[in-house]
């Protein structure tokens, strides 16, 4: 027996669950598939809970340098287990907020692993049942996994992914994080706070590879401040897992360095979650591991689409959720509906000192054949930032020289995760530098650092 829909979503992270709230708005009745929990791995088991974690790992921070303020706090320190209760418990409320957002918009949940059978069905497996699923439209959000290299699989003692990372029982003496992006930065970062030895390495010339390269050797620096130990073109060749510790043999720049750490953890990318969904039935291609689908997020199987993670980068939550909503509008031919634009799409690391960014990158911009106005204003000349006590950062923005259109917007130090959205913005309304020299900015405040950098790419800088 069958059960049927105007829109089956296998994947409730947050693409899926998106795409099933904005599809039951428009008037579908919508089947929700999930294996494990809702909210998927961002709200369970990345963005949210780390983002948990490394405020934490900021307000000890910020204890650990009272004087500064003229404040003095006695036998400080930090409890791990209600540290990692407090992100636990973080986690959990919104996934039962999306559980509650589910039965408000009646959105049908089904339990179990989700499989194409062809002919617009889907077959829902779950312990003792399986259940028959049918509608002409089927989207696939099941996300992605952490990459694993071999030689260098975890064991999850020693050796973790980030789910062990932010589950720790004791905090390691030492700990090298392998792999320097966005979620190996903030497990650096996060870990370093605490007082634990870290070393971070990248097989890439520099940290943070996608970041602009000024960006990138700023945060290196402030990281290397706070004791970090940091090593770029360094290959990990070889890893032996033992009592308590792990032997490590690295190659740095050539040169054979063999050390021993407490614990490891790998981040170095993920793999899209494509397996034992039917896929060998359809007409879906895949291109190095992720579902090639059209600006429309559809696939080559007719009434299949595909959305977040399994579609390639940016893996991101909010480029899921955003892809989500086109897609869902695209199926129930809203005219508003329009491609999404992936230089518009804003990438966020919440380390200390946080690093966002939109748009191009100087040597993108430059390698793509612009004639670039740059500006520059570092926070050290920004009253709000020294007020904070806080001003290790740059604001650097990217416009093109012959149009003034704002190419793309970088930025590392306090708040910028916040900060970008002004960018964002700007860039989605295709604004020019003479609308945003013209914006008021609220004194003081850390955004009139994005006006000045704005106002010194042509030369009318103020306050530097």
């Amino acid at each position: 027996m069958s059960e049927n829909f105007d829109i089956i979503i296998i994947g409730g992270g947050p693409g899926g669950y998106v795409a099933a709230i904005r599809a039951s708005q428009l008037g579908l009745k919508v089947a929700l598939v999930e294996k494990e929990h809702l909210g998927g791995i961002c709200l369970n088991w990345g963005c949210i809970p780390t983002k948990s974690l490394l405020r934490c790992s900021e307000i000890y921070h910020l204890m650990q340098h009272a004087d500064q303020f003229g404040l003095y706090a006695k036998e400080v320190g930090f409890d791990l287990e209600k540290i990692v209760q407090r992100s636990r418990s973080v986690s959990s409320q919104l996934a039962k907020g999306v559980a509650h957002l589910m039965k408000k918009n009646k959105v049908q949940v089904f339990e179990g692993h989700g499989k194409l059978l062809g002919k617009h069905q889907v077959e829902v497996k779950q312990k003792d049942k399986t259940q028959l699923l049918k509608a002409p439209h089927i989207i696939l959000a099941t996300g992605a996994r952490p990459r694993i290299i071999k030689g260098l699989e975890p064991d999850y003692k020693n050796v973790w992914t980030y789910k062990e990372a932010m589950i720790p029982k004791t905090c390691p003496q030492s700990l090298l994080v392998v792999g320097s992006g966005a979620i190996g930065v903030e497990f650096a970062s996060f870990y370093q706070s605490l007082g634990v030895k870290v070393t971070l390495v990248e097989v890439m010339p520099k940290i943070l590879p996608v970041e602009d390269e000024e960006i990138s050797d700023i945060a290196h620096r402030a990281f290397a401040e706070q004791g970090m130990e940091i090593l770029t073109q360094c290959n990990v060749k070889k890893m032996t897992s033992q009592t308590n510790e792990v032997k490590v043999e690295l190659e740095v720049e050539g040169k054979k360095d063999t050390r021993s750490f407490e614990r490891v953890i790998l981040a170095v990318g993920i793999v899209a979650n494509t397996e034992e969904l039917g896929l060998e039935k359809t007409k879906i291609k895949l291109d190095k591991g992720h579902i090639q689908v059209n600006q429309w997020l559809e696939t080559d199987e007719k009434g299949v689409y595909a959305i977040g993670d399994i579609v390639g980068a940016p893996w991101l939550a909010h480029k899921a959720s955003h892809e989500a909503v086109i897609c869902v509008e695209k199926i129930a031919n809203v005219k508003e509906a329009h491609p999404l634009i992936t230089t518009n799409i804003p990438g966020c690391t919440y380390c200390h000192p946080q690093i966002a960014s939109v748009g191009l990158t100087e040597k993108a911009a430059k390698d793509k054949g612009y004639k670039v106005k740059v500006g520059r204003f570092s926070h050290i000349a920004n009253g709000k930032a020294i007020a904070m006590g806080d001003t290790k950062g740059l604001v650097k923005t990217i416009f093109d020289e012959k149009t003034g259109e704002l190419l793309g917007a970088h930025m590392v130090g306090p708040e910028v995760t916040e900060m970008i959205q002004g960018f964002v913005i700007a860039k989605t309304m295709e604004t020019t530098e003479a609308d945003l020299m013209q914006t008021v900015f609220p004194h003081p405040t850390l955004s009139e650092a994005m006006h000045e950098s704005v106002l010194d790419a042509y030369d009318r800088v103020l306050h530097m």
